[in-house]
């Protein structure tokens, strides 16, 4: 009887452990990384050159006062450009699914003195923002990280403003250096997300020549059609 309570408790010993990381690596993020590890490989001063922020600042039209949910934000390369452009009286919703990431961002923040970040720690399938007053939501390069691209995106709609725009900055599947090629669950096409995108109520409204590697769409929400009464007036 001891025996047998002693190996429960090492059972149940080794299913806290599993358990514990479990919480640690997000279990239905694709290509998940350890916090350390991702926030090594986002700040790398080779890969925050290709980004050229300001050219898609430009592009994202952004005024003071608007608020931005900068999805899958990671170590915040574009939260806190973002929070410039929107200040003062806007704000970002920094969301992410790594609490690790969320308190990088939060400590990068006070160094830097901005103030108009907030963090938020997303879902798997649902951003979890505390708001309905998103006047834009950007992704970059991070939809193919998200297993349930659709239920996700639709999720993400009832958050965004009537006039609320989605920016997508996504790999190109086509392009011949494009990382994941050996991973298809982790490439996207852009009839795929057109299909999402109708889904959830939006339709492409603007396309960006920016980078090779990468497609960045802007959309908005689908004009709704007249009824049959509007018709007959």
């Amino acid at each position: 009887m001891l025996r047998l309570r002693s190996l429960r408790m090492v059972w149940l010993a080794g299913l806290a452990l599993l358990l514990a990381g479990v919480t640690q690596a997000p279990a239905f993020q694709l290509g998940s990384r350890a916090t350390k590890e991702w926030i090594e490989r986002l700040e790398r001063p080779e890969r925050l050159a290709g980004l050229k922020t300001a050219e898609v600042l430009a592009r994202l039209k952004l005024k003071p006062g608007d608020v931005v949910a900068d999805i899958g934000a990671g170590a915040g390369a574009f939260s806190r450009p973002l929070a410039r452009a929107v200040a003062p009286g806007g704000k970002v919703l920094a969301v992410d699914v790594d609490q690790g990431l969320l308190d990088y961002i939060d400590q990068r923040a006070k160094q830097e003195k901005i103030e108009n970040i907030q963090t938020v720690l997303g879902k798997f399938d649902d951003p979890n923002l505390p708001t309905r007053q998103v006047d834009l939501a950007f992704f970059h390069d991070v939809l193919h990280h998200i297993e349930h691209r659709q239920a996700y995106l639709k999720a993400l709609a009832s958050y965004l403003k009537p006039d609320g725009r989605i920016a997508l900055i996504e790999l190109d599947k086509d392009y011949p250096k494009t990382p994941h090629r050996d991973q298809p669950e982790m490439l996207v096409s852009m009839d795929q997300v057109k299909q999402w995108m109708t889904a959830a109520g939006f339709e492409p409204v603007e396309k960006f020549d920016l980078f090779e590697d990468k497609w960045f769409v802007m959309f908005g929400r689908k004009a709704e059609e007249p009824s049959e009464a509007e018709h007959h007036h």
